[in-house]
């Protein structure tokens, strides 16, 4: 697939093409109803969500082929850097994606592509744990 050089459009036939930047708004809002109300991951995140709403919406959106304005705003990803302040264990990577997948299977997507969805998502989940059953940090 070719970059669009303007960064405003999607790369052709990418998720983004496909569904558009309001879905990963409606994924976003879904996913984050669910850390709002959980007792183990909403502490990690600050009292006011919007921002970590706004960086996820953005992230999303150019991962799957939209605009480079994450990019463009806070420079490479870097997610396993982003999230070392935070002890992320199984459990935590597994209620993350528990609301994750809730989130995507909520999003009308076809049986094919939501399985490529959350293969990606599973994937970062468990990328991004960096404690051991002992606590310790890796």
């Amino acid at each position: 697939m070719k970059q669009i050089s303007n960064g405003q459009e999607s790369i052709p036939d990418s998720l983004h093409a496909l569904v558009g930047d309001q879905w990963f708004v409606d994924l976003v809002d879904r996913f984050y109803e669910e850390i709002a109300i959980d007792p183990l991951l909403r502490p990690m995140y600050p009292p006011d969500l919007e921002d970590s709403k706004k960086w996820l919406t953005l992230f999303l959106q150019q991962y799957w082929g939209g605009p480079h304005k994450y990019q463009e705003s806070r420079g490479h990803p870097q997610l396993r850097m982003r999230h070392m302040p935070f002890a992320i264990g199984v459990e935590e990577s597994a209620a993350w994606m528990r609301h994750m997948t809730k989130a995507v299977k909520l999003g009308g997507l076809s049986l094919e592509i939501e399985e490529r969805v959350l293969a990606y998502f599973s994937n970062a989940a468990e990328h991004m744990i960096n404690k051991n059953e002992t606590g310790l940090i890796l």
